[in-house]
């Protein structure tokens, strides 16, 4: 059963009390996978991969069936959430994948939303000097993870799957892992900064942001007006001091002022920017997504 009625908190904190654990690294990668189909006989103790292919590669036809009622099954529908899936998620770069012109690939993204499987987020104007006339992408996310790693891995695969041949599925994933589970894990991190923030300064917005100059993965605004810019760091790599630095080059060039800069790792710090931690700059793990499930 494939659910998208809930906010991606409540998918997390839903997936977490039917799988606890203390690893959170694990469990964001398997909330990755099977996020929102509330299926209470996933063995987390298991490789993410094993679990792929028995849970769902084995049982791709009736899968298929319950993801085809719930997107209408038409082939651009499908090439299109596809498309999205496996890159940026921008208007512009996801029709060109799909080949799908402008005004076909705009009417699907309105059918997609009121079907409630994609969101659509526009760019903020608010720093930039753009002329009237000039626009930017807007993004486009799945709303439940589970539907954005079967339109990923599955879906554009579905010869081999459906002859049984689970070969291009498995090499995909492990050239594709970690790429894939960093928007998640980015989209936990703003639920996680939410709950933060609560109670000394509450979050009034939170996204990422991007314009002609710069991205961020995380850009927020809190009650009393404060800026919050930062990047999550889905790697197996400490985080340096560099990162802060490329954080503010890049502020600085998107005519941003940042109040407070952020850095959420899948690792960790190094010693050198550890000792720069403090009200300006707040350093967070994925143990810290514990808070989440509270």
């Amino acid at each position: 059963m494939i659910s998208n009625q809930q906010t991606l908190k409540e998918e997390f904190k839903i997936f977490y009390k039917e799988h606890p654990s203390k690893d959170f690294e694990d469990l964001v990668e398997k909330f990755a996978i099977f996020g929102g189909v509330g299926w209470g006989d996933i063995d987390t103790s298991k490789s993410s991969y094993e679990l792929i292919e028995k849970l769902i590669l084995r049982d791709y036809n009736y899968i298929r069936n319950d993801v085809s009622d719930i997107t209408g099954g038409a082939p651009l529908y499908h090439a299109l959430l596809s498309a999205i899936a496996m890159g940026d998620g921008k208007t512009h770069s996801s029709y060109k994948r799909a080949k799908l012109e402008k005004e076909v690939g705009d009417k699907a993204v309105t059918e997609l939303v009121e079907r409630g499987i994609i969101r659509v987020q526009k760019p903020k104007k608010e720093f930039t000097s753009w002329a009237e006339n000039e626009t930017l992408d807007n993004k486009l996310y799945f709303t439940t993870p589970f539907l954005r790693f079967w339109f990923a891995f599955v879906s554009p695969l579905f010869k081999g799957i459906r002859d049984g041949d689970y070969t291009e599925v498995k090499k995909r994933w492990q050239n594709r892992e970690a790429e894939f589970t960093n928007l998640i894990f980015t989209q936990l991190s703003h639920e996680l900064l939410k709950e933060i923030f609560a109670k000394q300064d509450p979050i009034n917005e939170i996204s990422s942001y991007w314009d002609k100059e710069a991205e961020f993965a995380i850009y927020a605004k809190t009650k009393s007006g404060k800026t919050i810019l930062g990047s999550t760091k889905y790697t197996n790599a400490k985080v340096k001091k560099s990162e802060l630095n490329r954080l503010q080059e890049l502020a600085k060039k998107a005519n941003i002022e940042a109040d407070i800069f952020v850095i959420i790792s899948k690792k960790g710090f190094s010693s050198e920017l550890k000792a720069l931690k403090g009200q300006n700059l707040r350093l967070l793990t994925v143990k810290n997504f514990a808070k989440l499930v509270e």
